[in-house]
């Protein structure tokens, strides 16, 4: 099996910043795309931010030139920064990896989510 596990969610006044890990481990042969995900309160989940193993990175508009993610894979860890946080950035942080990994002792290609970490941005 493979594990996600995040950290660095919390409360923050609008403008300031925050800092994302996710650590992924288990039985992971290979990784792809790591990304971050959020949903608020009755809305859907949404793309944030993805970077591809290369380190080519995408954002979501409302996040770009506000937010950062990196990778680093030795480490199997992605991070976000978010800077000149919102009001409207407050939601539920999923992180994201589609990897290989080792199954049964075959090599399977899978999606996997963390649980999750809370960002509010309230005064």
């Amino acid at each position: 099996q493979v594990q996600l596990v995040e950290s660095g969610g919390g409360l923050v006044q609008p403008g300031g910043s925050l800092r994302l890990s996710c650590a992924a481990s288990g039985s992971i042969f290979s990784m792809y795309e790591m990304g971050w995900y959020r949903q608020a309160p009755g809305n859907e989940r949404e793309l944030v931010a993805d970077i591809a193993y290369d380190g080519t990175t995408n954002y979501a508009d409302p996040v770009k030139g506000r937010f950062i993610i990196s990778r680093d894979n030795a480490r199997n860890t992605v991070y976000l920064q978010m800077n000149t946080l919102k009001p409207e950035d407050t939601a539920v942080y999923y992180c994201k990896l589609d990897c290989r990994w080792i199954v049964d002792g075959h090599i399977s290609t899978g999606t996997f989510w963390g649980q999750g970490t809370q960002v509010t941005v309230s005064s």
